[in-house]
């Protein structure tokens, strides 16, 4: 279902109230291309009177994906997540997403610095959202992304495309992890994060570079498993299940189709940073069958 953005809350209501109104005749509502803030309203309330489940995959497709790379990159840069620091640049619906289930997965609150088009967002400033109170920070010897992302172990682009440079890449701790999302022109380039520095674990979210973090990777798996085993609705232990099962797949054989595609030759997961390590499973390894454990 697609929504135009800047919708009145008068229009929204009635959306959901249309929405509402077909349920009864689907298994589940897959929302698309809702824009920050309206979909929150929009997700909440029809998860909450709909009894099929319901899920914003701008969000929680693109958090799950994140999130299992996340957790690949950081076992292959030898980190625990609990440690490390992470900037993320950008504060709409899937970056606010993606940042809470960094949390689930162990990351501290604390140690999370978020970036919207004004700078770093700090508990100072005046008429925050609720979503983006949430990641304000205390801090106040940072304002730009590049005081932000200086010693910073992660940092996660789902914003505009060249603001990351190699010098600030270059700034970051020991093996740093660069999720560089922005579509079709990512935040850096591939060529310029690998040239940037010999222990950067980089990926984007186009298909023509390795380790590609884009919600195709989980369609339509999650939403099949939430139907097989009829549930009501899409909960968080259900993403963080995904999230396990996508990082797993990252380390099972890959098949030479793939290989072939990017142009190397033992694209796989381990514990040597190169171009060729595999964070997250190709898109095109569809033969393989996500079966996620949502019950």
């Amino acid at each position: 279902m697609f929504l135009i953005s800047n919708w009145p809350k008068k229009i929204q209501k009635k959306f959901c109230e249309t929405v509402e109104r077909i349920a009864p005749t689907f298994g589940g509502i897959n929302l698309e291309d809702i824009k920050a803030p309206e979909c929150f309203y929009i997700e909440e309330r029809l998860k909450r009177t709909l009894d099929i489940p319901v899920m914003h995959d701008d969000q929680h497709g693109t958090a799950i994906i994140s999130a299992a790379g996340l957790k690949n990159a950081l076992e292959v840069a030898g980190k625990n997540i609990k440690d490390v620091r992470i900037v993320v640049n950008g504060a709409g619906a899937a970056a606010i997403s993606c940042t809470k289930l960094y949390l689930a997965l162990g990351a501290k609150r604390e140690n999370v610095v978020m970036l919207d088009s004004k700078g770093v967002i700090t508990t100072d400033r005046e008429n925050l959202n609720d979503q983006k109170a949430f990641f304000a920070t205390t801090r106040r010897d940072i304002h730009t992304l590049e005081e932000a992302i200086k010693g910073a172990d992660v940092f996660v682009g789902l914003s505009k495309g060249n603001i990351l440079t190699k010098d600030m890449v270059r700034s970051m701790a020991d093996k740093p992890i660069v999720f560089a999302l922005a579509n079709p022109i990512p935040e850096i380039s591939y060529e310029d994060a690998m040239a940037s520095r010999p222990d950067v674990l980089i990926s984007t979210g186009r298909s023509d570079y390795p380790n590609q973090i884009n919600n195709v990777i989980g369609f339509p798996y999650i939403f099949r498993g939430a139907l097989d085993v009829h549930a009501t609705a899409i909960n968080e232990e259900m993403k963080m299940a995904a999230v396990h099962a996508i990082a797993d797949l990252a380390k099972q054989p890959v098949p030479d189709v793939v290989n072939d595609i990017y142009r190397v030759n033992n694209l796989t997961f381990g514990p040597l940073i190169s171009s060729q390590n595999l964070l997250i499973p190709d898109s095109l390894q569809r033969f393989r069958l996500l079966w996620l454990r949502l019950q």
